[in-house]
């Protein structure tokens, strides 16, 4: 886990460890090479045959080992895994992420690699070579190795294994359980010495087969600096050196059959949830020496970032459109209306380049200048702006739904990866600000944002706090239906369609994209038979209101005209699958933003004819007002039918045990809104 922590060795001793560091005694789980020839037949598989591909045995461990200047981390992993199908050839390509800082590197070794098939019922291995590595740079810190097994077929093995030599300590390597397809046995292991100390942080929702914890001494043989040597005893020692023990704690981790992490609707990111030990370096403490805290807390956080040149410095440089600046706090002394107008100002001036950073590439003004920018660039600026304009704004750190949750108890920094503007405003209001979407009004996150939580950096440390994500914007939809029937069983229609809210940006992002013709003609794709002859949008560019849709269409009936005719008038206005067909889920359901869809329908049934069979009105609503939808069907009496169907989700996020009261309400609510109506010519 990659923290900016300082190098993890005390400058005054450099250590020499005379014995390896035990691993509880156990046999590795996994030998390099030697397979099991059966797993070469389908034969074992069958209770996988759903799968592309099965981990078989995934095996690391980690230990400390003497370097030149201290200690330094070794990581050896063996892995192997069963081809299923070709959509499996993915799993042959594998990448090692490594990390580099000033000059120094993690170090790839000893990697090999073999492929291995069944041929003529013989086994037929064939050996991975070196051209099919490749080094691939993902940012200034981070790189990684990639590399592919050859002649990948479905029914294939594939294993590889390798080590990494680490100078960095803090960057202790973590471990997954937990993939995309089954496992059959994942095991880690990890000996840590006391001068050592982790915070260790297992997630996730599968039981481990094995947890076990031993401890061990070990002789070390450690040259002192001189400031050291009053504390051993100078005469005995006058060489500087001591032999020392050491405890050394072994870890043992391993899950069995562990299933696939399946994708589902509504999820941030899957590692978000997958099983996972996390390593964190809180402290280190070497003989003689008190213990030395490494590990962050918000505050250091905050400090540092605002004493960082990329960061809190960058606050104090958006003097060079003071001009700009002072006119708009002398127009606008509205203070909502100012910052809606610092705000377009940033929007048009740099266009946001899809990278998502914490930190701005470099002076605001560049980014100002090259009309583009991350992020970071946008809105570190538009913090500046809204400064310099008289607006108490600072930034707020958040993890976006692609990149994971935010653990508020661990202080660590990089777990961060987006920044936006936090407004305070009268009456203890306040107000979360970003430019970095055309299409997002003021005071409006972008959907990637709204993951939870973020952290409040203030000028004061002790001011700093947690502030809430949760959107007032909802995902609404109106829609307001003229229907009127002929004979034949066909029908011409008005609608007035609104999108507020996120359903909105949705709708206006894609609109922009495809232009008014082609996004009708998506929206009514599905609709067998139906022509839109009249279309209008309104308030495109009123980013503050609803778009409005206003349609005509027409649907043909059948041939003749017909004595009963059965409708199912929702069927073209609401979706018709439930989004949640697994019975069971483990982890929440995150929409993001509370769901509002409503549909007000009038029916104009042809003349002579009348309603036999209505559906029943019915109310279906979540525990705990989580949501609740409605559906009233009323007969004028004088040929024309009313039909109102609302859904109101509530709550943005609901947790899983909800979530089965979650999936029977969508089922409910598809099948009364599925419900035909009965139309009969009177007699």
């Amino acid at each position: 886990m990659i923290t900016p922590l300082l190098r993890c060795i005390s400058a005054a001793a450099a250590v020499c460890v005379c014995t390896a560091l035990p691993a509880l005694g156990q046999a590795d789980p996994i030998k390099f090479g030697k397979i099991d020839e059966r797993d070469l037949t389908n034969a074992n598989f069958v209770a996988d045959s759903a799968a592309e591909a099965v981990v078989l045995c995934d095996f690391g461990r980690s230990r400390f080992e003497p370097a030149e200047d201290g200690f330094r981390t070794v990581f050896e992993r063996v892995t192997r895994i069963k081809i299923l199908k070709k959509s499996g050839y993915d799993w042959a390509t594998v990448r090692v992420p490594l990390y580099k800082k000033d000059g120094n590197a993690e170090k790839l070794v000893n990697l090999k690699g073999y492929t291995y098939n069944l041929v003529n019922n013989q086994v037929v291995k064939e050996k991975m070579e070196s051209e099919a590595v490749f080094t691939e740079q993902q940012s200034v810190n981070n790189f990684s190795r990639k590399f592919t097994l050859p002649n990948v077929r479905e029914g294939s093995i594939i294993e590889y294994t390798y080590v990494i030599n680490s100078d960095f300590i803090f960057n202790f390597q973590d471990w997954q359980f937990q993939r995309s397809i089954p496992t059959r046995w994942s095991e880690y292991r990890a000996a840590i010495p006391e001068y050592y100390d982790y915070k260790m942080l297992l997630q996730g929702y599968e039981p481990l087969a094995i947890q076990e914890r031993e401890e061990t001494n070990t002789q070390y043989v450690v040259r002192w600096g001189r400031s050291q040597l009053t504390a051993i005893n100078e005469q005995e020692h006058s060489a500087g050196s001591a032999a020392v023990m050491a405890q050394v704690t072994n870890h043992r981790w391993a899950m069995k059959d562990v299933v696939a992490l399946r994708p589902e609707p509504f999820m941030t990111t899957p590692k978000d949830y997958v099983s996972r030990i996390d390593f964190e370096l809180a402290g280190m403490k070497w003989p003689n020496e008190g213990y030395r805290s490494v590990a962050n807390t918000w505050e250091k956080i905050n400090e540092s970032l605002l004493q960082d040149e990329n960061f809190g410095m960058q606050l104090k440089r958006g003097g060079f459109l003071k001009e700009q600046t002072t006119a708009l706090a002398t127009k606008y002394p509205d203070l909502n209306q100012r910052i809606a107008a610092v705000h377009d100002l940033v929007r048009q001036a740099v266009k946001y380049n899809g990278n998502d950073q914490l930190y701005a590439t470099g002076p605001l003004r560049r980014s100002y200048d090259q009309h583009s920018g991350s992020a970071a660039d946008v809105n570190l600026l538009l913090i500046a702006l809204l400064r310099d304009a008289g607006v108490p704004a600072n930034p707020v750190l958040l993890s976006t739904r692609t990149h994971g949750v935010v653990n508020q108890a661990v202080p660590l920094l990089a777990k961060f990866n987006y920044v936006v503007a936090h407004v305070a405003l009268p009456e203890g209001k306040e107000m979360l600000v970003d430019a970095t979407e055309p299409l997002v009004p003021c005071g409006m996150l972008p959907p990637r944002c709204l993951s939870g939580s973020g952290r409040l950096i203030m000028p004061d440390a002790g001011q700093s706090r947690w502030v809430n994500l949760r959107p007032s914007q909802r995902f609404l939809e109106y829609r307001q239906v003229q229907l009127t029937m002929d004979d034949h069983g066909g029908y011409t229609g008005k609608t007035h369609q609104e999108h507020a809210g996120y359903t909105a940006l949705m709708s206006r992002e894609k609109l922009q994209k495809n232009g008014e013709k082609k996004f009708m003609e998506e929206m009514v794709r599905s609709q067998e038979g139906w022509s839109i002859p009249k279309f209008a949008f309104k308030e495109r560019e009123v980013l503050t209101k609803p778009l409005t849709i206003d349609y005509e269409f027409t649907v043909p009936g059948a041939d003749s005209p017909a004595s009963t005719i059965y409708l199912n008038p929702l069927r073209a206005f609401v979706d018709n699958k439930n989004p949640f067909h697994h019975e069971d889920r483990r982890f929440p359901v995150d929409f993001g933003a509370q769901v509002d869809e409503t549909v007000m329908m009038t029916i104009t049934l042809p003349a002579g004819y009348v309603a036999e069979e209505l559906p029943k009105p019915t109310i279906v609503e979540l525990p705990d007002n989580g949501g609740r939808f409605s559906y009233t069907i009323q007969d004028s009496g004088q040929g024309t039918l009313q039909i109102a169907s609302r859904m109101s989700l509530r709550k943005p996020m609901y947790m899983a045990e909800e979530y089965t009261y979650l999936r029977e309400f969508y089922n409910r609510m598809l099948a009364k809104q599925a419900e035909q109506i009965v139309i009969k010519k009177k007699s």
